[in-house]
């Protein structure tokens, strides 16, 4: 189970895998980062099984390799990609009939790709959720051209009692009536088309609802995700059927790995989207209905031993995007055992590691490390390692092949 600064995991199978990811890139120099693909594959299957029938879409962020987005868009339940910029979606558009931009762009230079391509224009399409967003792309290129394929963004947090609001701080358009009015507005442009509604509902989809050692926090997040996937569930109905009535929507895009289940049961949904759950990474160790299986390691060196119980790796500041706190640290995994200091967590350098194992290590043994969250760790190294079996073939992740997208 997870915990902040440390990991404990079942010794016979963790050393099985400590064994089998060292037997596979033991001819390379960490740091190194491998990916379990068996793992990946156990992960996906599970994920179209939660999904119940509805094509999930593949979060790219999460991924940041083509080879695995490839790998999971090959697997039957799995359609299109969400990407995380517009420039991201032109470049995977390449080779990607169907990629939805997650979030609204005002990337001119790739606005002006987009507009300028049929190819993109029929494979991209962008976010929207507040007419600026329109007016900035008219002031730009006018409004005679060839039509932009847009996808209204619809805000899915709860707002419970006394003004509260819970979830990502995402569109503006919370309401029916914003919907609405947000649809007239595309469908009244010239140059843009109306393709398609997401929602995510990050409350839901995003947040542990059973974290170790924190029975009442756990407790009160499984009430607000009752309660919101009751009142999201209505209130996006009413949305899709309204936007319905202007309109004919090729899809209705919701949920996240946190939240298939839920958002599958919707009459409303057509499609999920889904990434972080191909990974496996620390931050969804703490959910009640599911587990998914690390698939994502970094391995780092021992330079040191400044005493007893302590070994020190070289690097590992690998820290986690969202709040400033414990979570977002790397967690060591392999030998189990170890935990970070906390005075000086994970480091730009160096990082000791503390526990009883850390006597068992030699100057050039490895630690495996898990990432927090699943797509990040891609922007620190250029190739991944995809271990199968006690094999390994290595793959370049978006930085390899020079490409960073924010």
């Amino acid at each position: 189970m997870f915990s902040p600064i440390g990991h404990t995991v079942n010794p016979m199978s963790a050393e099985a895998l400590r064994r089998r990811l060292d037997q596979a890139t033991a001819q390379l120099e960490p740091p190194l980062a491998a990916v379990d693909l068996d793992a990946f594959d156990r992960n996906a299957a599970d994920l179209v099984r939660r999904a119940g029938g509805k094509p999930i879409r593949v979060a790219s962020k999460s991924i940041r390799c083509r080879t695995l987005l490839d790998r999971a868009l090959a697997r039957p339940g799995f359609a299109g990609v969400l990407s995380y910029s517009l420039a991201e979606a032109l470049w995977l558009a390449e080779t990607c009939q169907d990629v939805l931009v997650g979030y609204p762009t005002t990337d001119r230079a790739a606005l002006r790709r987009l507009i300028g391509s049929d190819r993109a224009r029929e494979a991209v399409t962008i976010m929207v959720d507040d007419v600026a967003q329109l007016d900035l792309i008219d002031a730009t290129f006018g409004s005679r051209r060839a039509p932009i394929q847009v996808c209204l963004d619809l805000d899915a947090s709860w707002h419970g009692p006394a003004g509260v609001s819970v979830g990502p701080l995402r569109s503006p358009a919370h309401t029916v009536p914003d919907a609405v009015r947000l649809a007239r507005a595309v469908l009244a442009r010239p140059g843009f088309s109306l393709v398609g509604v997401m929602s995510y509902e990050g409350q839901i989809a995003g947040v542990q609802d059973h974290p170790r050692g924190q029975f009442l926090r756990g407790a009160l997040v499984r009430v607000i995700k009752s309660r919101s996937v009751t009142e999201l569930a209505e209130r996006r109905a009413l949305a899709v059927a309204a936007i319905g009535e202007l309109t004919e929507l090729r899809f209705v895009n919701g949920g996240g790995t946190g939240s298939l289940e839920t958002t599958a049961a919707e009459d409303a949904i057509t499609e999920l989207a889904a990434g972080s759950g191909l990974i496996g990474p620390t931050l969804f160790d703490g959910y009640r209905t599911f587990r998914p299986a690390p698939a994502l390691f970094f391995a780092l060196p021992v330079v040191r031993k400044p005493g007893p119980r302590v070994a020190t790796v070289f690097g590992g500041g690998y820290l986690a995007s969202g709040p400033a706190d414990s979570l977002r640290l790397p967690v060591p995994y392999l030998p189990s055992g170890l935990r970070l200091s906390a005075l000086e967590g994970a480091g730009e350098v160096q990082t000791p590691l503390l526990g009883r194992a850390a006597d068992s290590l030699a100057i050039g043994d490895r630690v495996w490390f898990r990432p927090a969250k699943a797509g990040e760790l891609a922007e620190r190294f250029p190739v991944y390692h995809l271990v199968q079996g006690a094999e390994s073939a290595e793959t370049p992740t978006y930085r390899g092949e020079s490409q960073t997208f924010g």
